[in-house]
């Protein structure tokens, strides 16, 4: 449980999926406009992720792929993944992805994969040589992972050239200061 805290993984299994009941269910209603109090076999909803996990474990549900891994979102970043806003269609994309494919379709770790090489190049290249302006753009399309990376590549790259710029090269370490105690 060392992820009971972080905020991140709170919030990526606070995100939707679509599922499928594959058993019928009593004392639960889907819709507050029904007056059922129970699911029938077959019925389709959303539940948050950490919800459905739990119900496909006990096969109660199956989870299908939702709409930020579709066969559209695929198409759009094989063609340019640099240029699709993942943020819009889940902000955490990939961390969701790692914990999604394993209940519902194991090719979405190639997507992951895939998307992340082809938009880690580009996230290292613009940290590195984008004015503000352009950059806060480019921002706006970036998953929360990306950001990351982003701020991290930015935050190395300053301090690379607080270095390059000044203070000395080399420093000598403390303890070569020091003068040993002659041997007896």
């Amino acid at each position: 449980m060392s992820n009971y805290y972080d905020i991140d993984d709170i919030l990526t299994e606070e995100e939707f999926v679509p599922v499928v009941y594959q058993k019928a269910i009593n004392g639960v209603k889907i819709d507050e406009s029904t007056e059922k109090g129970y699911v029938e076999q077959g019925s389709k909803t959303e539940l948050p992720f950490w919800l459905a996990r739990e119900l496909h474990m006990r096969q109660a549900v199956s989870i299908s792929v939702p709409a930020c891994f579709n066969q559209k979102t695929r198409l759009e970043i094989q063609a340019d993944a640099a240029c699709v806003d993942l943020r819009s269609r889940c902000q955490y994309f990939y961390e969701f992805g790692c914990k999604l494919a394993p209940l519902c379709d194991k090719t979405i770790g190639l997507l992951l994969s895939y998307a992340f090489r082809i938009r880690y190049k580009e996230v290292l290249h613009k940290a590195h040589s984008t004015a503000f302006a352009a950059a806060s753009k480019f921002l706006t399309l970036l998953t929360k992972e990306e950001t990351y990376l982003y701020e991290a590549a930015q935050s190395s790259m300053a301090a690379f050239k607080k270095w390059r710029t000044g203070g000395p090269r080399l420093q000598r370490a403390s303890i070569l200061g020091r003068k040993r105690k002659p041997a007896e």
